[in-house]
């Protein structure tokens, strides 16, 4: 269980920490999506110059490689706040109020526009995620039934277009299958989203996870997630105009 004490501090890292991790390697990697790809790469500055085109390319490949770790950590972060949940049904309230709310700021940074039917935000696929949990723990001893709804959350990734899609919903389910067992948890996590080159090192650090809270950070990626997108939409627009 999460421990928030300060007093005989174990080794490794608080779930606060993590969190961090997550939310700076996100940043990183909605600066190049939002920023470089949607602004800078489409400006009339890197049409005109070539070298320079060729330079933020690189640039935005190197940033989306340190960003594809943080969807592990959350997801991983999802299951242990499941897990130490007192109220799982506030808890996916609460993803589903602030997936309505960062869908705009989501398709503005990502897409350009206010409103992008064929893609849901993160939000969308960790509540799906969620609720698959959920109802797994009404039917912890009928294991047909518990796959049966893996199935089912595995298609809502799919057919709703969230972020990651099925892949997402996939990684949240082998984790909370693994819950138990830190080592096997990362090892088929890591097997999982090895499709993506960087992802499997947010294993490390989920490895290093010492099961405390650390700082009170509860609504902080709640918050942080909208506004950052709605501010790099912002830069990514005015990138978009620059000019030789």
């Amino acid at each position: 269980m999460y421990s928030s004490s300060n007093t005989g501090r174990k080794k490794g890292i608080s779930g606060s920490t993590l969190k961090l991790i997550a939310v700076a390697s996100m940043l990183i990697d909605h600066i190049g999506a939002a920023v470089l790809e949607r602004g800078l790469l489409r400006s009339p500055l890197a049409a005109s110059d070539p070298l320079l085109y060729d330079r933020i390319l690189r640039l935005d490949d190197i940033l989306r490689l340190i960003g594809r770790p943080a969807f592990p950590i959350f997801c991983f972060l999802l299951v242990e706040g499941f897990l130490h949940t007192r109220d799982a049904k506030k808890y996916a309230r609460r993803l589903f109020l602030f997936a309505l709310l960062s869908e705009i700021p989501f398709d503005l940074a990502i897409y350009g526009k206010l409103w992008q039917p064929h893609m849901q935000n993160v939000y969308f696929t960790l509540l799906i995620g969620l609720l698959v949990m959920m109802a797994c723990t009404r039917l912890p001893k009928n294991v047909w039934v518990q796959s049966l709804l893996f199935a089912l959350g595995l298609g809502a990734g799919y057919f709703l277009h969230t972020d990651y899609g099925f892949k997402g919903v996939l990684l949240i389910e082998i984790l909370y299958f693994f819950r138990y067992d830190r080592k096997n948890q990362c090892i088929a996590g890591a097997v999982a989203f090895s499709w993506e080159a960087t992802a499997p090192l947010a294993f490390l650090p989920i490895y290093a996870y010492n099961g405390t809270r650390g700082l009170s950070l509860k609504y902080f990626f709640y918050l942080f997630y909208p506004v950052h997108l709605l501010i790099l939409a912002g830069i990514g627009r005015y990138c978009l105009m620059l000019s030789p």
